[in-house]
C-alpha cells in the first residue's frame, strides 16, 4: 500500500497568461471535459507490425514512472493492484540512479509479473522524463511523481504527447508555475485526456458522505474550518563542503521551497483542498504567522498558522508544525450554525462524525460513518483506469491547480508577512527558478547555504514571494 511505502487529477479560449481572476476560476470549476479522441484504431505500430489498440479497448495500459521515490513507487503499486484489465510498468525515470534501482527492486517483491522495464527503458537525468513519456502511446499513463519544481514542465510535455496522466501533489511552487500548470490543464481537457491527481481524499467514501451531509445542511451554514498537520520535524542536515549544492537540495526536497513548494504546501495541501471542498468555495484572501525554532528546516519555517477568508467572510484556520516533543495531530474539523463535524480524526482512518453542537462529546453525536473507509489510494487509480478503458470524462487537473493557488496563498502570506488576495497570488510574477527547463547538475543552486551549511529562513516584511 502507498501508505507503507511513503511516509506515508471543449476547453476555454481563455489562456492563463491573461492572468485570470478568482471569479473566473470559480465559474469554471467542475466543468465537464470538452473535445474527443478518435476511438478504436491503433496509434502506434507494435514490433510485430500490427497496430496497438487504444487502451479503452481493454488492452494493456502501460505506465511510465517519472520520479521513483516513495510516492511514485507507492502509486505504481496502487495502479498495478487495480482491476478491469492488464496494467504494466513499462518505463522509469529519475534524477538519481540509486533511487530508480531501489524503486524497481521494491516493486519486484509483489509485482514481478507486471514489470517490463529493461535497462534501455530506465532513464536517469533531467531529460529522463521526456524519454520515459516517449515510450508510451495514447491510452497509456505517465505518473508524474517528482517534486513540484518540475511538475508543470512534465505535465505540459505529457499533454503535448497526448498521454494520460497521474500527477502527485503538489503541483507548482510559485504563481508563474501554477499558471503553466493550468494552461496545460486546459490543453488536456481539449484533448480529452484522463488526468488523476494525488488528492486521494476526494475519493474517500467517508469524506464524500460527510461532506454531502454538510452540503445538505447537517451542521447549518459552515462558518469555520480547522485543519491540523502537527508532528515531528522535517529534517535537513547542514550542507557539507564539496557537495553539489543543487543535488543536495533536490535530495532534501521538503526542506526547500523552490523544490517542493515547502512542507506547508506539499504536506498540508490535502487538508486545504478538503476544507475548501467542505465549504464549497475557494478562499479570497489569507494572512499567516510562522517562524523557525530549529535550524534543521532547510530554508523554511518549522511552524505555520494561516487564516484564510472566504467571500462570505467565514474562515479556514490552517495549522502546520514540524517539531519533536509537542502535541501532535493530523485532523480536520468543520463548524456551522447548527453543529460541527469531524472530517478526519486520524491519517490512518478518518472516522468522520457529525455533532449537534460544537462540543464534540458522545451525547451530542448525531451521525458517524461507522465503518472502514475503502482505500482511497486504490480507488483513485481504479477510477482513472476505468475512465481510460471506457473513455469516460475524468480530469482533475484544473481543480488541482485551483487548490494549489489556495495553498500558495497561505505560504506566500506567511513568508512575506503580507495580507494577500487570490488575484494577487495568481497574477504574481515572482519566480524561484527562471529556467527550470534548462536545469542540469552544473546549474548553480537557486539558493545557497550560509555559515555552517545552514540556510536562512524567510524574514516576513523582507522576504519576497509576490
Amino acid at each position: 500500500m502507498k501508505q507503507q511505502i511513503e511516509h506515508r487529477t471543449s476547453g476555454s479560449a481563455r489562456t492563463v497568461s491573461n492572468k485570470p481572476c478568482r471569479r473566473q476560476f470559480l465559474k469554471q470549476s467542475g466543468r465537464l471535459l470538452a473535445g474527443s479522441v478518435a476511438a478504436g484504431v491503433a496509434l502506434r505500430e507494435e514490433s510485430i507490425g500490427l497496430p496497438r489498440i487504444y487502451a479503452a479497448q481493454d488492452h494493456t495500459i502501460r505506465l511510465a514512472l517519472v520520479g521513483c521515490g516513495g510516492r511514485g513507487t507507492g502509486a505504481v503499486a496502487d495502479a498495478l493492484s487495480a482491476k478491469g484489465g492488464p496494467v504494466k510498468l513499462y518505463a522509469m525515470a529519475d534524477l538519481f540512479e540509486p533511487r530508480l534501482r531501489s524503486s524497481l527492486s521494491n516493486l519486484k517483491k509483489d509485482f514481478a509479473d507486471k514489470l517490463d522495464v529493461p535497462p534501455e527503458r530506465r532513464f536517469v537525468g533531467f531529460d529522463g522524463y521526456k524519454k520515459a513519456i516517449d515510450c508510451l502511446s495514447p491510452g497509456d499513463v505517465v505518473l508524474l511523481t517528482t517534486h513540484a519544481a518540475f511538475r508543470p514542465m512534465h505535465f505540459e510535455y505529457a499533454v503535448r504527447k497526448g498521454v494520460n496522466v497521474f500527477a502527485e501533489k503538489s503541483f507548482a511552487t510559485d504563481a508563474p508555475a501554477v499558471r503553466r500548470w493550468l494552461k496545460a490543464a486546459e490543453a488536456s481537457e481539449r484533448k480529452n485526456l484522463k488526468v488523476g491527481v494525488g488528492f486521494m481524499w476526494r475519493h474517500s467514501a467517508a469524506r464524500q458522505e460527510t461532506i454531502r451531509r454538510i452540503h445538505d445542511g447537517a451542521i447549518g451554514d459552515v462558518h469555520t474550518l480547522r485543519i491540523y498537520r502537527v508532528h515531528g520535524p522535517v529534517h535537513c542536515p547542514p550542507l557539507l563542503k564539496n557537495v553539489n549544492e543543487l543535488a543536495f537540495q533536490l535530495q532534501h526536497p521538503n526542506s526547500f521551497t523552490w523544490v517542493s513548494s515547502g512542507f506547508f504546501i506539499d504536506w498540508h495541501c490535502h487538508n486545504i483542498d478538503v476544507a475548501c471542498w467542505a465549504k464549497g468555495a475557494w478562499p479570497v484572501s489569507a494572512h499567516g504567522f510562522g517562524g523557525r525554532c530549529y535550524e534543521q528546516a532547510g530554508n523554511q519555517f518549522d511552524h505555520y498558522t494561516v487564516e484564510y477568508t472566504f467571500a462570505d467572510g467565514t474562515k479556514l484556520l490552517a495549522f502546520t508544525r514540524g517539531m519533536n516533543n509537542c502535541w501532535s495531530t493530523y485532523s480536520d474539523y468543520a463548524h456551522g450554525s447548527k453543529g460541527s463535524a469531524v472530517l478526519m480524526a486520524t491519517l490512518g482512518e478518518p472516522k468522520p462524525k457529525i455533532y449537534k453542537s460544537h462540543n464534540m462529546i458522545p451525547e451530542n453525536l448525531i451521525w458517524e460513518f461507522g465503518r472502514s473507509d475503502p482505500n482511497p489510494y486504490r480507488v483513485e487509480w481504479q477510477l482513472l483506469l476505468d475512465a481510460i478503458r471506457q473513455d469516460k470524462p475524468h480530469n482533475e487537473a484544473r481543480r488541482a491547480g485551483e487548490a494549489e493557488v489556495a495553498a500558495l496563498m497561505g505560504r506566500m502570506a506567511t513568508h512575506t508577512g503580507q495580507y494577500l488576495t487570490w488575484d494577487q497570488v495568481l497574477n504574481s510574477d515572482y519566480q524561484f527558478v527562471k529556467n527550470v527547463d534548462g536545469m542540469t547538475f552544473e546549474t548553480s543552486a537557486p539558493i545557497h547555504a550560509g555559515p555552517g551549511g545552514i540556510y536562512s529562513a524567510p524574514q516576513p516584511g523582507i522576504t519576497k514571494e509576490v
